[in-house]
């Protein structure tokens, strides 16, 4: 009689390795706790950090941080993940508080730029593509997802808006990719200002500029709608 695998039928499959899941987990918060390290030291030291300085200012070495993570580029996507993460949670939040099209596109700018002006060198950091290879695979590359994330968001209120203001949102898509384009290439020119004007007015302005192509394609009925949430 041939053994019974974990494939025939009725076979019991094997139970999970409790010693094997528990190191997974613990290299799972290992993982998240020197990113969070690396954060850190960014946001003091600056965002031109090697490996070696980045790991004596997280408090380990390199030799510690190569255990966790396969290579410098490795790190540098644990990093972006992390602030990509927050930057749409928070972008997303920001949307649904809205209950206009200008509202949100307001909401968005003021928070993209709050989240750059709070933490310059982290942001300094993941656009900057420090250890280089990302840079040369779109689809790797953290920035260009975080851009993809963004027009994604505000081609959605967009969309809404436009279907609850009875225009033609064949559009949309297209609108959300260049307004955010024009938001992320003017946030990356304010940031590098020494001068700058502070994030408020920046994100005013901002706003009104891209209003000013934005409002005369929705119309003046789109300006006053309820809630994004609540639109179809």
């Amino acid at each position: 009689m041939e053994p019974v695998t974990a494939d025939a039928p009725g076979a019991v499959a094997p139970r999970p390795d409790g010693r094997r899941t528990r190191w997974a987990e613990h290299r799972r918060a290992r993982r998240e706790e020197l990113v969070t390290a690396a954060l850190r030291a960014i946001t003091t030291h600056g965002a031109g950090l090697g490996m070696d300085e980045l790991a004596a200012a997280a408090g380990t070495s390199k030799t510690v941080l190569y255990r966790h993570f396969a290579d410098k580029e490795d790190l540098y996507l644990a990093v972006a993940r992390r602030v990509n993460r927050l930057i749409v949670r928070e972008l997303r939040s920001a949307v649904e508080r809205a209950s206009s099209p200008r509202e949100a596109l307001a909401g968005i700018v003021a928070t993209y730029l709050g989240l750059v002006e709070a933490d310059p060198e982290v942001y300094r950091f993941v656009v900057s593509h420090p250890f280089g290879a990302t840079a040369r695979d779109p689809e790797r590359d953290p920035v260009q997802r975080l851009t993809r994330a963004l027009a994604d968001e505000t081609a959605r209120t967009l969309t809404a808006h436009l279907r609850a203001a009875g225009a033609a949102d064949t559009s949309a898509d297209a609108l959300a990719h260049g307004l955010v384009a024009l938001i992320r290439s003017a946030a990356d020119r304010w940031i590098s200002t020494p001068d700058r004007i502070g994030a408020a007015e920046m994100s005013a302005t901002l706003t009104d500029l891209a209003w000013g192509g934005l409002g005369a394609v929705l119309g003046t009925s789109a300006t006053t709608h309820p809630r994004t949430e609540e639109l179809p």
